[in-house]
């Protein structure tokens, strides 16, 4: 059964979402601050993390960035916090998604189900092969092992989020093709992109700026103006 931890310090807005995910097959386990929720997730078997911004003891933020080291487990933002700035600031710190309360419970389990798929489907599809030292993906001095979730610039590994990784593997393996922004969330995200363009945007710059951080620059992923983005395969 999949378990999705609460990390939460609204006894109303937890039991809500106990309630419906519970109804839904869920595994449900809560926390009321961050601390708790950290040594629940440092347990295991936490599947989904459903995580509040404005926690009494560490803001949500640092939660996320906490677990990312560790895990690609889906996180969702449920939160207050409404305005441009803090949505970004949770995409930015590893979430893949950003919920604002109040909120449609049936949306919520929607949304769970949704990245639940996208991230096994990724799981699924990982080449069975028995050298790990052969990348999957391979370009210019770029090498993706899905198997092993890790990425290279030459020798320097480029620790990537859940999200980042997922919209680097589909990029690189369908080269030189545009898709747009709306495309790539509906794949990547695997929900309706409408009115979260910025959520593509927040996760192609956050991905360059990581693949950045060995020379030369990172080039291959282009902005194609009006259109989207593709991933040139001739990089050198």
């Amino acid at each position: 059964m999949t378990r999705v931890l609460i990390i939460e310090d609204d006894h109303m807005i937890a039991a809500l979402e106990r309630d419906f995910l519970e109804a839904n097959g869920f595994d449900v386990i809560a926390a009321t601050n961050g601390k708790n929720g950290l040594k629940i997730f440092d347990k295991g078997n936490v599947d989904v993390v459903l995580l509040d911004i404005g926690l009494p003891d560490v803001d949500g933020y640092s939660i996320c960035r906490r677990i990312r080291e560790t895990s690609n487990v889906p996180i969702l933002f449920i939160t207050a916090k409404t305005n441009d700035e803090d949505r970004w600031k949770g995409l930015e710190s590893g979430a893949d998604d950003y919920i604002v309360k109040p909120f449609n419970p049936s949306d919520m389990v929607v949304r769970i189900k949704a990245h639940l798929a996208i991230h096994q489907r990724l799981l699924g599809e990982r080449p069975q092969d028995t050298d790990g030292n052969m990348p999957d993906i391979e370009s210019g001095d770029l090498r993706i092992f899905i198997k092993r979730h890790q990425v290279f610039r030459g020798k320097k590994e480029i620790v990537l989020t859940g999200k980042e990784f997922k919209l680097l593997v589909f990029l690189a393996s369908h080269p030189n093709q545009v898709f747009s922004k709306k495309y790539l969330f509906e794949m990547i995200w695997h929900l309706d992109a409408l009115g979260e363009m910025a959520t593509v945007t927040v996760h192609v710059n956050r991905l360059r700026d990581k693949l950045n951080e060995a020379e030369p620059e990172f080039t291959a992923i282009e902005t194609v103006w009006g259109n989207g983005y593709r991933f040139r395969a001739d990089e050198e």
